[in-house]
């Protein structure tokens, strides 16, 4: 079995979202490799839906314990399926550091001040695992976590569908090939200039109501 799971925070609130992109990518490959009429369920403190993958078979895994307790569900999934967290996980992630409309893939490597990543290293004890970084711009003057739970302007939505079709192209990628492959195939695809960030318009980004959520 394959591990695949899409950071994010639940609510309405947050849906499409920059820092939702993980969960959108779910949402995305689910549709593509998990059976229709299937339902997802509540596990290990998140939405899982099954599918499969070139006869692989992936579990694809929402966290509902917001964005910064994201390690809880990947360690209990990882524990109860005992898995391999170098060889059967991957974290798909929105990243700053990107442009929007690329991706990169890495084996293992620092959280880059995502904190998500960083409870799962901590809830692991290693930072040895697959990820998958989803580009959605740098956030310029506005204050980051605004930026993060604020929507994609409109030149930017056009960006991130493409980047959530590669992305899930290369999970698929990865649970029949391996990280190295999909690393291979899909890195040297994604190089984008990185667009200027101009101040959004007003209500493009809008500071969230509740919740520790960045």
């Amino acid at each position: 079995m394959k591990l695949v799971v899409g950071l994010g925070n639940p609510g309405l609130e947050y849906q499409r979202t920059r820092h939702n992109v993980g969960f959108d990518c779910i949402d995305r490959l689910a549709r593509r490799v998990a059976d229709p009429s299937q339902t997802a369920k509540a596990r290990f403190q998140a939405l899982s839906l099954e599918g499969e993958v070139g006869g692989e078979k992936v579990l694809l895994l929402k966290p509902m314990t917001y964005m910064n307790l994201s390690g809880t569900t990947v360690a209990e999934a990882l524990r109860f399926y005992k898995l391999d967290a170098t060889r059967d996980l991957l974290v798909i992630v929105d990243d700053i550091a990107l442009p929007c409309g690329a991706i990169r893939l890495r084996s293992d490597g620092s959280a880059g001040g995502h904190n998500g990543l960083a409870d799962i290293e901590a809830k692991l004890g290693s930072n040895r695992y697959a990820r998958c970084r989803i580009g959605i711009d740098a956030p310029g003057q506005i204050p980051q976590r605004d930026y993060v739970l604020g929507k994609f302007r409109p030149d930017q939505q056009p960006l991130v569908e493409e980047a959530l079709g590669l992305a899930s192209d290369a999970a698929e990628c990865w649970a029949k090939s391996g990280i190295t492959e999909a690393m291979n195939r899909f890195n040297r695809r994604t190089e984008r200039t990185p667009a200027a960030n101009p101040k959004p318009a007003q209500g493009a980004d809008q500071r969230p109501k509740t919740g520790e959520t960045n």
